[in-house]
């Protein structure tokens, strides 16, 4: 989640008229300049996502090593003052001379766009940097950088300070063992929110890599506290059957059938690999990756195996009666309710849409994923035919909701006016009309919605009162989301719809704003609020509409100066700016406070702050609301244990 603040700022006309424009405008950054005056179109940010990416660009060089069939083993240690350091077995970056630069080739790597043995072919046969701008890219945005590679019995070592040589490439020693170690240290004069590294950040991404690459150990050390150093090792002998084996337990769903089912096949320098397994929930759970980049955002080569997997299935029913000849199709929702998938493909020259490669457009991937689906799959399914009754049952049970929420929807919209334009009871709308400008505070009770009614500004705000906790979406099957008394007012009041009828265009508020208690009620509202956008409404966080109010904790006066607290800590240090003996009152709901005190500390935008939901990482969303919110309890249980923080209380 990022905080949002609102301020006002006063407008200045900028006269640009007189300025010219001519040769003495245009500038041009030599070297490693322009990532650093540009850092975000090379990392995507210089916020936590892209410090880490810092380390994941230097990994993925080893993991690459690792693809030509040069490396076993990573070794990742976060040292202290959250130094990284990279260590692997490959060959080692060359250290000759490059011909056209006349500077070692590892200087050249680590100093120049561009430059790399990925593109002429020969050097690596599939690779994920294929930008040809990582190591280069990390060294620029490193206060400094020191390289020392194993090769040909020497051990060769530099340094480099904010992206420039300040040592020249120097024998330090030998070695038997030939590899690659890089140490850095981010530069703080370009990642400004912070320099501090999240072990399960790296963890997660590290551990899907050595899925990926069946066989590869990776090493995660933490040394920055002696007292406590923490260290995993990653090695699946299994590959991506693992992973998907892993998702399951982790979700703690039940399997419909024991083995995963793993698919691969080969043609030339390209590589598809597909594994899969069904269990018992309402979701689907697809991940794609191209030369082990998490492909985000698909591609042919996913595209692909929804289509394929869709028309395999329909044919399997219909060759074995499970459809009849007056049975439509199953559709794709369908035959993907409770797939937990891995697609990985592994390619020459692959093309990604977009720096951030979030996306695979080679046509040649979609048809070999095509065809590694016909030629294993089907002939998998007619030599285990208890697996093939036990997906088909599941997938024509999902074609009946699918066809009762249908109709439980054209009920809802005659009992409810879904179709028509009337709006809720319970909401209290604004007078503005222009989404841009409009907003929603979604309240929980009619105490707080009063308070937030009267206290509001009419003219953009509105109000929508809820009463009692809602529907556990992710509990429930399609048909009962259409019909609960508690969702459809909310589904009224935005206007766009949910699921498969989903219409950003439509959307009433720009803003959607959650306002709950402080308390533990408060954040289960909450949880099943976001739950609910996350599984049927999506796109308002994709697109950043959705909101989370941040009402005080406290009230602290004294005589006629007010302080409102945040936090435990703020309470303290404005009781300590009146001087102590302050009066503190802790507010337990949102109800306790008078509409004045509501707008000016939690509503007025020129004061107020806000959380905006963010969705960063799709899987990793889906796999929290499924441990958090699903049926399984060990699971839930597992996940409160390593993320509760518990406080020590000494007052006795």
């Amino acid at each position: 989640m990022s905080t949002e603040t609102n301020q006002n700022f006063e407008n200045e006309e900028l006269g640009t008229a007189n300025v010219p424009y001519d040769e003495s405008q245009i500038q041009v950054l030599e070297g490693l300049e322009a990532v650093r005056k540009r850092p975000g179109m090379y990392i995507g940010s210089t916020g936590p996502r892209g410090l880490h990416h810092l380390v994941y660009e230097i990994v993925d060089n080893s993991i690459d090593e690792a693809l030509a069939g040069f490396c076993t083993h990573i070794e990742v240690d976060i040292l202290p003052d959250n130094v990284i350091s990279v260590r692997d077995n490959g060959r080692g970056i060359p250290v000759g001379i490059n011909e056209k630069l006349g500077l070692p080739t590892v200087t050249v790597v680590l100093t120049v766009l561009h430059a790399g043995g990925k593109f002429g072919g020969s050097g690596y046969k599939v690779s994920g940097g294929l930008h040809g701008v990582g190591s280069s890219v990390v060294n620029a945005l490193s206060e400094w950088l020191e390289v020392e590679i194993s090769r040909e019995g020497k051990v060769f070592s530099q340094r480099f300070e904010r992206g420039t040589a300040v040592s020249d490439l120097t024998v330090t020693g030998t070695s038997e063992n030939d590899g690659t170690l890089i140490r850095f240290k981010a530069d703080a004069e370009i990642f400004t929110e912070t320099t501090e590294y999240e072990f399960e950040v790296l963890q997660k991404r590290l551990r899907e890599q050595a899925f990926l690459n069946a066989g590869l150990k990776i090493t995660l050390t933490d040394l920055r506290d002696a007292d406590n150093v923490v260290s995993q090792e990653y090695c699946y002998e299994g590959g991506i059957s693992s992973f998907v084996d892993f998702m399951n337990k982790t979700r703690g769903y039940q399997v419909l059938h024991d083995n995963v089912i793993h698919l691969s096949l080969t043609d030339g320098d390209s590589v598809a690999e597909v594994a899969l397994q069904y269990n018992d929930s309402y979701n689907e759970n697809i991940i794609s990756f191209a030369n082990n980049i998490h492909t985000v955002d698909g591609g042919t080569h996913e595209n692909s195996f929804k289509n394929g997997i869709t028309r395999i299935l329909n044919d399997y029913a219909r060759r074995h009666n499970m459809l009849k000849d007056a049975d439509s199709n199953l559709k794709g929702d369908d035959v993907r309710e409770g797939l937990t998938a891995v697609i990985s493909v592994k390619l020459k020259d692959a093309q990604f849409e977009g720096q951030t490669k979030a996306k695979l457009g080679n046509t040649a991937m979609g048809t070999l994923i095509t065809q590694l689906l016909n030629e294993k799959l089907s002939p998998y399914l007619e030599e285990n035919p208890a697996v093939g009754k036990a997906v088909l049952e599941k997938s024509i049970n999902a074609a009946r909701v699918r066809e009762a929420a249908q109709k439980a929807r054209e009920l809802a919209r005659k009992k409810s006016g879904l179709a028509a334009t009337r709006m809720p009871e319970k909401l209290a709308d604004c007078i503005w009309r222009d989404a841009e400008r409009t907003e929603l505070y979604i309240v929980e009770g009619d105490s707080a919605g009063g308070s937030a009614i009267q206290g509001r500004d009419r003219n953009f705000q509105a109000i929508l009162s809820m009463w009692g906790k809602m529907l556990n979406v992710e509990k429930a099957r399609l048909d009962k989301v259409y019909g609960n008394e508690k969702l459809i007012p909310i589904i009224l009041a935005l206007g766009c719809g949910i699921g498969d009828d989903f219409d950003l265009s439509k959307l009433r508020y720009g803003k959607v704003i959650i306002m709950a208690d402080a308390d533990v009620d408060g954040s289960h509202i909450r949880t099943l609020l976001l739950t609910f956008f996350f599984r049927y409404m999506r796109p308002l966080i994709e697109e950043g509409h959705v909101y989370i109010a941040q009402p005080p904790l406290f009230k602290v006066s004294k005589g006629k100066q007010v302080r409102y607290a945040f936090s435990d800590e703020e309470r303290d240090t404005y009781v300590a700016e009146l001087g102590g003996n302050a009066d503190i009152q802790r507010y337990k709901g949102l109800g306790e406070m008078d509409p004045e005190q509501l707008w000016e500390t939690t509503m007025d935008p020129a004061f107020r702050t806000m959380l905006r939901v963010e969705l960063t990482d799709a899987a990793a969303a889906d796999e929290t609301f499924s441990i958090l919110m699903g049926d399984k309890v060990e699971p839930r249980r597992d996940f409160i244990e390593r993320n509760a923080k518990f406080a020590l209380n000494l007052d006795i």
